[in-house]
């Protein structure tokens, strides 16, 4: 089994006669050169999960699965330690630096990857999302068949996140405090930006720690958009400590595991769909 899981593409309408040539065209960064290659190596998978060749008929619509590869992939540090493990879930604290899922320069390097490997179980799912330079912990659905209850607690906000983040000191405002604003697409593309209008988006913030230079908030999102706390925390006027996107774009740099964002997802609280229990996970790290 290969560690790092499978892309998938529902083959698009085309005159191609080569399930190869469709993806040739498809992908058209990627030389035929290397389709080839991967197609020798078994990397490119029909639906029943058998190897193509490369003069496998295309029909479009039908599932083709492949293994993405990247050149050069740089390692990431970083321990993924599993907070817990059972039938239906797997709960993990996450490093800083690491993505969840593959996407762009990382495909092995990633939570997602990493997990499979360890466990050799391909149907591991993550159940939300962190951004790669945030640390904390993340919920993987373990099993299809109870996927959805799990990700129905995020759809319908029956579950409670805590974050810790360290950020410049903001004595004028009274803590804690509600802090709602609309978040829409920004540029680059990665970026997100708060505009004027209907709020989509609100966190609740307070202070647990107060230094010189730092204070430590603990932040609990109602909502989940992209790069919502960051925003709302260099929107009062105090970024996260390293944080390289918000309240400007840094120059481009290598990560530097000496300044990791200063964000942590500390925990998840939430009643088991399945039992009825409480459940509460709690990150082992520490923000300094």
């Amino acid at each position: 089994m290969s560690p790092t899981p499978a892309s998938t593409l529902h083959l698009p309408p085309g005159a191609w006669s080569t399930v190869l040539d469709c993806l040739c065209d498809h992908f058209a960064a990627i030389p035929r050169e290397r389709w080839l290659d991967r197609i020798a190596r078994g990397r490119v998978l029909d639906a029943d999960g058998a190897p193509i060749t490369a003069k496998t008929p295309y029909r479009v619509g039908v599932p083709v699965h492949y293994f993405r590869e990247v050149a050069d992939e740089p390692t990431i540090p970083g321990e993924v330690r599993v907070l817990h493990a059972d039938e239906h879930l797997v709960v993990v604290d996450k490093p800083p630096f690491l993505p969840v899922t593959p996407a762009g320069a990382y495909v092995t390097q990633t939570v997602l990857a990493r997990l499979v490997a360890a466990t050799g179980n391909s149907d591991l799912v993550p159940l939300h999302r962190l951004d790669r330079l945030t640390s904390g912990v993340l919920l993987f659905s373990s099993r299809p068949d109870t996927r959805d209850a799990y990700q129905r607690l995020f759809r319908e906000r029956r579950i409670g996140k805590t974050y810790e983040a360290l950020a410049p000191p903001l004595p004028e405002l009274d803590f804690p405090l509600v802090r709602r604003s609309r978040i829409e697409r920004g540029e680059p593309f990665f970026r997100m930006r708060e505009v004027p209008g209907e709020p989509n988006s609100e966190t609740r913030i307070e202070v647990i720690g107060r230094d010189a230079s730092l204070w430590r908030y603990r932040l609990r999102p109602v909502t989940g958009r992209k790069h919502q706390l960051r925003l709302h925390m260099a929107g009062l006027g105090a970024p996260i400590a390293n944080d390289p996107l918000y309240p400007q774009l840094a120059a481009s740099a290598p990560d530097d595991p000496a300044r990791p964002l200063q964000l942590l997802a500390s925990a998840l609280d939430f009643v088991d769909p399945l039992t009825g229990e409480p459940r509460h996970f709690e990150s082992s790290r520490v923000l300094r």
